[in-house]
This record gives C-alpha cells, sequence and structure tokens, in this order.
C-alpha cells in the first residue's frame, strides 16, 4: 500500500469537483487528472513510485494513494508508454481495481502490465478492461473525444500522445515525446488549447550496473520544448516532468524568456504538484 504524503485530499477534492469546462490536475512526474463538466475522469500516467534510489530518486512528494481514488473516481487511466512511471500497477492496478475504469495503452506498456508485473494476478481487474492503442486510433471516454497520435521519444519503445478533446477545448498530453516530425501536421489539424510537454535538465545520474555518474538526456531541453511548442501552435504550454527526478530537475521559468520569441505558445502555465488548471 502506497502511502500518501499528503493523505486522501486530493483525490477527493477530483471527485468533489465540478468544473463548468475541464479541470486539469497535475500529479507531478507527468501525471494528470482530467475531469469534465459532465464528471467524466481520466488519469494519464499516474506515478506514486519512489523511483530506484540510488539511480533515480524522487524528489517530490507522494500526493495520493491510489486506494483513496473514490469508486467513481475515474472512468479510463491513459498510459503513453512502457516506462515504470508511467506504467505502474502499484499505482494504476488499484485504481482500476476500485473504480472498474479502463486502462487505455500501447502495445509494450500492456506487456508490462501483463508479462512483467502481471497485474491480473496482482489485482482484482479483468482483462477485458484493458485496450490496446495505436496511432490513429479515435477514443470516446464519456464525454471527451481522444485521438491517439505519433510522438518522438528515442528512449521509449512505442510511445504515443493523446489528444483529448471536449466541446470546451483540446489538451494535447504527448507523454515523454521531444520535438516530433509530425507536430506541425498536428499543428495544423488542430486547434490546441492547453499542451503538455515534458521538460527537464541533462543531468548525471548513475549507471545501472557500475552506478558511476553518466551524462543522461530524458526529456527535452528548453530549446526543444518550445519548438515542440511552436510546432503545435500551441495556445498554452504546460511543461511537465521537470520536478521528479534527482539529477534531471530543471526551472520551468525559463521558458518565459524563450517562448516570447515566438507566436507559439501564446502563454506558459506553470504549475507544481497538486495544482488545478482549468481549460
Amino acid at each position: 500500500m502506497t502511502v500518501s504524503d499528503w493523505g486522501d485530499w486530493l483525490p477527493n477534492a477530483v471527485a468533489d469537483a465540478d468544473p463548468e469546462t475541464v479541470a486539469v490536475w497535475y500529479l507531478g512526474c507527468n501525471g494528470f487528472v482530467i475531469k469534465g463538466s459532465e464528471g467524466t475522469t481520466i488519469w494519464i500516467d499516474p506515478y506514486v513510485g519512489l523511483g530506484d534510489p540510488p539511480r533515480t530518486i524522487r524528489m517530490i512528494p507522494v500526493p495520493f494513494d491510489p486506494e483513496d481514488v473514490p469508486e467513481s473516481g475515474a472512468d479510463a487511466v491513459l498510459a503513453t508508454h512502457e516506462h515504470t512511471d508511467h506504467t505502474h500497477g502499484p499505482s494504476q492496478g488499484p485504481i482500476l481495481e476500485r473504480t472498474g475504469a479502463d486502462f487505455y495503452a500501447p502495445d509494450d506498456s500492456l506487456s508490462v502490465a501483463f508479462d512483467d508485473e502481471e497485474w491480473l494476478d496482482s489485482y482484482d481487474i479483468s482483462e477485458s478492461q484493458f485496450t490496446e492503442v495505436t496511432e490513429g486510433n479515435s477514443l470516446d471516454i464519456g464525454e471527451f473525444t481522444v485521438d491517439v497520435v505519433e510522438t518522438q521519444d528515442a528512449d521509449s519503445t512505442h510511445p504515443v500522445g493523446y489528444m483529448i478533446q471536449h466541446e470546451s477545448g483540446t489538451i494535447f498530453h504527448a507523454g515523454d515525446s521531444k520535438p516530433a516530425d509530425n507536430f506541425a501536421d498536428l499543428g495544423e489539424t488542430y486547434d490546441i488549447d492547453l499542451g503538455i510537454l515534458a521538460f527537464g535538465a541533462i543531468g548525471n545520474i548513475p549507471d545501472k550496473e557500475t552506478r558511476e555518474p553518466v551524462r543522461t538526456k530524458w526529456y527535452a531541453t528548453e530549446n526543444e520544448t518550445v519548438k515542440s511548442a511552436s510546432d503545435l501552435q500551441l495556445d498554452r504550454l504546460l511543461p511537465s516532468h521537470w520536478d521528479m527526478w534527482k539529477g534531471m530537475t530543471a526551472d520551468p521559468t525559463v521558458l518565459h524568456h524563450h517562448a516570447q520569441s515566438y507566436e507559439h505558445p501564446q502563454e506558459l502555465e506553470i504549475v507544481e504538484i497538486g495544482d488545478r488548471v482549468e481549460l
């Protein structure tokens, strides 16, 4: 069982919320909860693990216990790719178990769930709750239409992004993507109100085998992040993942000055873990 630093207030705040349009809560790392005006609630990449010290060390609080998510607190859980801080049984299995929510993920994420972590044996969930997605798919989840789009992350074996459309506007969660060749086309095709892009530093991370520090780049730099936001023609850019791992933390306010020389993003939305923003 996960021990939350904050008790149960965050999942209860989500459950009690009655947004006029769409509300978005940042869970830290690259996790988000999105709730629409009719109550449909989507969790994306929720992660409450501590990493693998001393290689990966969590730098932020554990904001909730998955077992505290109310029975009506999730309609769907989406995973962008197979990395442990995006597809993680102890973080996501209890949500699926308590709520009966559907789990949408690309093939390699499902391999983690079924083969590596054996979620079906570890949690009271059914295989029917799982849906494999790939680029070009379109999902109807309550009041949302979610298009699965191509992203680019050389560190992942099969990453995808989610274009989450609502009558109030469109949210794009790009997972851990760096700039991608198709982002300019997506910017022309979709009117993206809020774009979530992973941003971080280049730091020294202990090697898995030797534990010696190795210069490592997992996430987009400020130049790459603003390029993606420009290509996507984002109205608002919300940088994520900058807070999570020791050696990879970054200051998202550096994006302000660089973004000023571009037409897009029109606004930089800086949030901290636990914050809520509106579409």
